[in-house]
């Protein structure tokens, strides 16, 4: 069932006869096991935390009410994570935070150049073809630290369709063809929007730890 079956979980069909079961210890296990990562993704359509937070709660009650139409086609974390998406942008279109998925059909192209990247049709599209110069971190964990945040920010600056595409590949480690089934996209257009986050990710951080290098 690929990275979203979930680490330490019971099998589909255990879980599933739970959930319809009523079973509330199968219901907490879920939320330890997924909330965060649920949090994250919803965060990407909406404005606020407190906006993603009640996103889960709905998301959760659309599962429990839909449990028992669970037709298995899919896993169940992908059943409830494509849910969690449609459920954050309705809640998205709402805020008037962003005009409606359909709109963001013509991304940015990447912001790194494109002929040191391996291209959408790779093994690995938005690769380095070659590995940047060695980034020196002369404050270690302190600048480990502060390049994760440079991430955040990185990834708060995207186009939605990039962000939500490379949340769910990089950050919660979903297949691509999980990633299809989710947000309901082509499987190349699921490359197409991650080569182009991906490049404008790295060349904001090739950008940063150039700036912080230590003279020679």
């Amino acid at each position: 069932m690929g990275s979203l079956a979930g680490g330490g979980l019971p099998p589909d069909d255990v879980v599933v006869s739970a959930l319809r079961a009523g079973d509330e210890e199968m219901f907490a296990t879920l939320l330890d096991t997924w909330a965060r990562g649920m949090l994250r993704v919803a965060r990407s359509y909406v404005s606020t935390d407190d906006s993603a937070e009640e996103v889960v709660q709905d998301t959760w009650l659309a599962v429990i009410g839909a449990i028992d139409g669970f037709e298995g086609r899919s896993s169940v974390k992908t059943w409830v994570y494509r849910i969690l998406v449609n459920t954050a942008k309705k809640r998205s279109v709402r805020e008037s935070r962003t005009l409606p998925w359909s709109a963001f059909e013509r991304d940015t192209g990447p912001a790194a150049d494109p002929a040191r990247l391996h291209g959408i049709d790779a093994a690995l599209p938005g690769r380095w073809k070659e590995a940047p110069a060695a980034w020196p971190t002369p404050e270690g964990q302190a600048l480990a630290a502060e390049a994760r945040g440079l991430i955040g920010e990185a990834l708060a600056t995207l186009p939605p369709r990039q962000r939500i595409v490379i949340t769910l590949r990089d950050v919660e480690g979903c297949t691509s063809e999980e990633v299809c089934e989710i947000l309901e996209i082509s499987a190349v257009n699921q490359r197409v929007l991650l080569h182009r986050a991906r490049a404008a990710v790295r060349d904001l951080l090739e950008s940063y730890f150039e700036s912080v290098k230590q003279p020679e």
